[in-house]
């Protein structure tokens, strides 16, 4: 089954059919919300928002063990996460919306793993890739059969939040090689590989970051939200496609 996690349950299919919702509790707490489960052209799909509509909860309170966890039980093989960010790159404007292929982890005292108790051997995870090709692929193709721009590639830099970023901090990102910044990219995309789920995510990018273009002298978080509410329209009808041509990938459900 394919699940998609996303900020607050902006990344709804106009016409899906919602067959349930599912309060789940996990051996590492709670998910952030209820797990809605909805059908489309045929084809199972499974939601979870990062906030609930009454709190936002911030980006490295987020119980990441649990909502991944909570996915997996409940029969998800890939998950797409759909993630906000800023963009470093000269040519990443705000309204673009990418297919990050690499990451750097800036996070520090989040719940990482599910391989941290004392008495279980060590257990390290290939993480060269840290973004499934072939679910990247499937993206990309609906974007494309969808006629919508979506930039192929490119650097996600992982920060702590909640607070945004000095210009300093957002140049040496730029040095060190990342094209945009979020908050929420890890450890989400360490622990589906953890429990081997295929994982992709489509950033949405709303704002320059600190220091480039229209955020060169601050950072309106008024505009964020507009350029959020309208690129989430584009990204819902390219979900739309990616559900309703799913099982064309041998995925089936």
């Amino acid at each position: 089954m394919l699940a998609i996690i996303d900020k607050t349950g902006l990344a709804q299919l106009p016409n899906m059919e919602i067959v349930h919702r599912q309060v789940m509790r996990t051996p590492y707490g709670e998910p952030s919300g209820a797990l809605t489960f909805g059908r489309f052209k045929g084809q199972e799909v499974m939601f979870l928002a990062r906030h609930t509509a009454s709190q936002a909860t911030p980006p490295h309170r987020v119980n990441y063990r649990a909502n991944l966890w909570a996915l997996h039980e409940q029969g998800a093989k890939r998950v797409i996460s759909i993630a906000m960010a800023g963009g470093i790159r000269a040519d990443i404007s705000p309204g673009t919306i990418i297919l990050p292929d690499q990451l750097i982890d800036y996070t520090y005292g989040r719940e990482f793993t599910f391989f941290d108790e004392r008495d279980d051997p060590p257990r390290h995870i290939d993480f060269s890739v840290p973004y499934t090709p072939s679910l990247r692929q499937q993206i990309l193709d609906a974007a494309q059969r969808v006629k919508m721009a979506c930039l192929n590639g490119g650097v996600y830099a992982a920060v702590q939040g909640p607070r945004l970023e000095t210009i300093a901090e957002v140049n040496r990102m730029e040095r060190d090689g990342a094209d945009m910044v979020g908050m929420t990219g890890m450890p989400e995309a360490a622990l589906a590989r953890e429990l081997e789920l295929n994982y992709a995510a489509i950033v949405v990018v709303v704002n320059h970051a600190a220091g480039r273009g229209s955020s060169s002298k601050g950072i309106s978080l008024e505009k964020i939200s507009i350029v959020s509410q309208h690129a989430m329209a584009q990204v819902n009808s390219m979900l739309e496609n990616v559900v309703e041509h799913d099982g064309e990938y041998g995925n089936g459900n």
